[in-house]
């Protein structure tokens, strides 16, 4: 059943929503949609506590309308090789409404960072009527003609709902790209985690969305089976995918902050947490299983130990599995210090161990808070909340 619009919703003027994915960084977000409309996922703390709503599609477009008069304006204020003055930024803003004050900035943000892409918000902007979509994407294209790329998040019970007449018609009219949460292909894990959704429409969506033309990012997060569903999350999920043969497949490692459904399984014994030489083990093997695509794997969040295992596959396939090799074979120590650089943002590659100055680095830090290989996991844990 697709949501209703509040009735006589009045316009306060531009908005954006909480997040978007590190792709997006330099994007316009665009809120078509507020919070999450399923907002049942077990290992999510978002949109915890808020009502899902549609925005009505006059502010969409008022929104898309305001931002185009401000990069109008900046485009007209930049000199030759496009740069602005802090002085003539600082006269414009001033004298804008308040209400009127956020589209600049996002105008801003976007024209320092190229205008070449955008992003759809919040959490499933594919659940409203999809003519509203269509003509919301037709208004961005008339508006920004040169734009890239525009992306949205989306669930994959909503794609596999739409038809593809209506996916292909949304490709056409501009969007290009999406990015949906599989988080995992086992029916078994999907179930206690309250996805909403199984194996199969998974695999159904993601086909759908490939065969409208669209570029897909499919989302998988390690660990989320626990120490009991490892081996069927890692199998599983590495099947669904490919089976959809997705362009790119971004890896998410599972934390667990206070306040969330699985926060209180952990606490009852009923989910075990992986530590970090579980997770590697599991990601070498759902790596392994992946077979017959050519899916890019990303790995863009400080909360995967692990920057380098990327690459596109087959090709990268060998190299990814030769890091994880070598961080299974450090000793204690040498994963230990890994682990802690890592998060702290000091290493980036499992090379960095060699680097003197950031080794001692690390070493001080363990040393000052009495972080060793026998309790580095909890250690871990106390971190990763921080980036949630």
């Amino acid at each position: 059943m697709t949501p209703k619009t509040e009735k006589r919703e009045r316009y306060h003027g531009f908005e954006q929503g909480p997040i978007r994915p590190p792709s997006e960084a330099r994007s316009l977000l665009i809120r078509v949609t507020r919070n999450c409309p399923w907002n049942r996922c077990a290992f999510c703390p978002v949109y915890k506590g808020t009502r899902f709503s549609v925005r009505p599609e006059d502010h969409v477009i008022a929104d898309i309308d305001d931002v185009h008069h401000h990069v109008d304006r900046l485009r007209k204020l930049a000199d030759g090789q496009g740069r602005i003055s802090h002085q003539e930024i600082e006269l414009h803003a001033q004298n804008l409404a308040e209400h009127d004050q956020q589209a600049f900035a996002a105008a801003f943000n976007w024209f320092a960072g190229g205008m070449t892409s955008i992003f759809l918000q919040d959490a499933n902007s594919l659940v409203i009527r999809p003519d509203s979509l269509i003509r919301i994407l037709r208004h961005i294209r008339s508006r920004f003609s040169w734009v890239e790329r525009i992306t949205s998040y989306a669930r994959s019970h909503t794609v596999a709902r739409i038809s593809d007449d209506h996916l292909k018609a949304m490709r056409e009219a501009g969007l290009n790209r999406i990015h949906i949460g599989l988080e995992s292909g086992s029916d078994a894990v999907l179930k206690q985690m309250r996805k909403g959704v199984d194996k199969s429409t998974q695999i159904k969506a993601g086909r759908k969305a490939k065969k409208a033309g669209m570029e897909l990012s499919e989302y998988v997060m390690p660990g989320l089976g626990g120490r009991d569903l490892s081996r069927d999350h890692a199998l599983e999920t590495a099947d669904a995918l490919n089976q959809i043969k997705p362009d790119f497949i971004r890896l998410r490692t599972l934390a667990i902050p206070g306040g969330i459904p699985l926060a209180e399984l952990q606490r009852s014994g009923q989910f075990i947490k992986l530590n970090d030489l579980e997770m590697v083990r599991e990601i070498r093997l759902f790596i392994e299983t992946l077979d017959g695509i050519e899916s890019m794997i990303v790995s863009d969040h400080i909360l995967n130990l692990f920057e380098e295992v990327q690459g596109r596959l087959p090709d990268a396939k060998p190299g990814i599995l030769a890091v994880l090799d070598g961080f299974l074979a450090l000793d204690p120590k040498d994963q230990c210090l890994f682990q802690v650089g890592r998060r702290l943002g000091i290493f980036s590659r499992v090379a960095d161990l060699e680097s003197p100055k950031r080794r001692a680095k690390v070493d001080a830090f363990c040393r000052q808070y009495g972080i060793g290989p026998e309790n580095v996991d909890q250690m871990i844990d106390e971190i990763m909340k921080r980036f949630i």
